[in-house]
């Protein structure tokens, strides 16, 4: 309660931030700052500057319309969950909004196959960062890496989300230099006409004029050893290169300004594909022909390499160690936000919904944290049995996860139509056209956007089958789909 100072004056009441005790509640500390470059750094991992060379490979030049057409893809999936959270920002997100415009079983579901998925992508990320370690302190047992960063990463967690933001604003800013400087780098050998060590010239021209030109494999073929290749099996390595945008809606819950900052955000999300996917791996294969990409080392290093920049590799590795770093940072937030909205939801035990006196869900962090561990020593025991089957679970729950994003815009907007909007957004009082005419922030056509999407996926998915390293994804996430509604069955009829 506001009380009066000696001038007569109302005291304001303090702003609500990680370090003023306040009632249990979530912060809104996130700035814009924080989220354009939460955003922005979701976009660009260790897929990027490593694995970018194994979908160069299956597609050549042509690996552009690829990244051009999932990156649409993945847009219009951003644009469907933010249109929901700008209108009704939540923690949880899209698991909230299932619950809420769809069902229990499909929050139950949506929320748990999210966190699950981060669980075994955080897992992987962890289990590798003692390898980039030990490039400069090769006496470290990788498992010591491991648990250091997880503790400090837990830690910082446990801060409070301005503490998150912080975090994230500066990892992301060392990514976004590290390929902003390979696009200039290569733009510069291109245009004073820079000798290479390998004597090729580096010219746009070689998209066209080497080794097959830009549509190498075609749309689909198979390759001498028996594999599937071409634009269209390029599409499954692009898609789960984008794990990790629908982030921004999860922040929604916790930003200043979310009808302000989470458009702008979205909105910005083609540009930075473009640029940072598209551009950056245009410009490697005008100074590295595509053909010459032979993936024992990153596209990037060989960038520089070609041109005699041999501190290169040492360079990429910290940046790698800062994206591993980035990836398990926002992981633990996701997950700890997502299991205090599953238990607000009564999908999760009650203890993890509770909230310190910073608004920072512990249980939900230390749990979380506590199971990675345990997936990590997994990752060290049976490394096969973990990159085989765990991730083929974590591969096809990206799928699944944009899959129900899409089906829960299509309901949410049925809703709103049908006047049942919650009373605490812009939107209650209204129904029928007047009411999807006041939506804030519109998915893109929005009669058809989702079935087009949906319809991509499923061809994704369709693909999967082709790929040796994906098909088992798909018998995975059939499985996995089948645990959570048993799962969810058996946490109601305890009830």
């Amino acid at each position: 309660m506001a009380s009066e100072n000696k001038a007569g004056n109302t005291a304001t009441k303090p702003r609500e931030t990680d370090d003023v005790p306040v009632p249990a509640t979530l912060r809104k500390s996130l700035k814009n700052r924080h989220i354009q470059l939460i955003a922005l750094g979701g976009a660009i991992g260790t897929g990027l500057f490593y694995g970018s060379s194994e979908s160069i490979a299956l597609a050549g030049p042509s690996i552009l319309l690829a990244y051009l057409i999932g990156g649409l893809a993945i847009f219009m999936i951003v644009r469907a969950l933010s249109e929901m959270s700008v209108e009704d920002p939540k923690a949880g997100a899209f698991s909230y909004y299932a619950t809420r415009y769809w069902s229990k079983r499909a929050g139950f579901i949506s929320g748990w196959n999210y966190w699950f998925n981060y669980i075994l992508v955080s897992m992987v990320e962890l289990a590798v960062v003692g390898s980039f370690v030990n490039y400069w302190f090769p006496a470290i047992p990788t498992w010591v890496s491991a648990a250091v960063f997880l503790v400090v990463i837990c830690a910082a967690n446990l801060l409070g989300v301005s503490k998150f933001g912080e975090f994230e604003f500066w990892f992301a800013i060392i990514k976004i230099v590290a390929v902003i400087a390979m696009i200039l780098g290569g733009l510069a050998v291109i245009v004073f006409a820079l000798p290479t060590e390998s004597g090729a010239k580096a010219t746009f021209a070689n998209w066209f004029t080497v080794g097959g030109g830009f549509f190498p494999n075609g749309l689909m073929g198979q390759a001498k050893d028996g594999s599937w290749t071409g634009l269209l099996m390029a599409l499954v390595v692009v898609m789960f290169s984008f794990g990790g945008t629908e982030l921004i809606g999860i922040t929604a819950g916790e930003t200043e300004d979310p009808k302000t900052t989470i458009p702008r955000a979205t909105n910005d999300i083609i540009w930075r594909i473009l640029v940072f996917y598209i551009g950056a791996l245009g410009v490697i294969m005008a100074v590295v022909p595509w053909n010459q990409i032979d993936g024992k080392s990153s596209p990037f290093v060989q960038i520089f390499d070609s041109v005699g920049v041999h501190a290169a590799a040492g360079i990429l590795n910290f940046v790698c160690l800062t994206a591993v770093m980035s990836v398990y940072n926002s992981g633990l937030y996701a997950n700890s936000r997502m299991l205090y909205s599953l238990a607000k939801q009564g999908n999760a035990p009650a203890y993890l919904g509770k909230l310190n006196k910073h608004g920072v869900p512990v249980a939900g962090v230390l749990t979380s944290a506590v199971i990675t561990a345990i997936a990590v020593v997994v990752v060290f025991v049976w490394p096969e049995f973990a990159f085989n089957y765990l991730m083929s679970i974590a591969t096809i729950a990206g799928i699944i996860n944009w899959t129900m994003i899409m089906v829960t815009e299509m309901k949410f907007r049925r809703v709103v139509a049908a006047g049942g909007a919650p009373d605490d957004t812009d939107l209650a009082g209204k129904s029928g056209a007047k009411a999807l005419a006041a939506i804030h922030f519109k998915l893109p056509f929005a009669k058809v956007t989702p079935w087009v999407v949906l319809a991509f996926l499923a061809l994704v998915v369709v693909l999967m089958c082709f790929s040796p390293s994906y098909h088992v994804a798909v018998i995975a996430g059939v499985i996995w789909l089948a645990i959570l509604f048993v799962a969810y069955q058996l946490t109601q009829a305890k009830k």
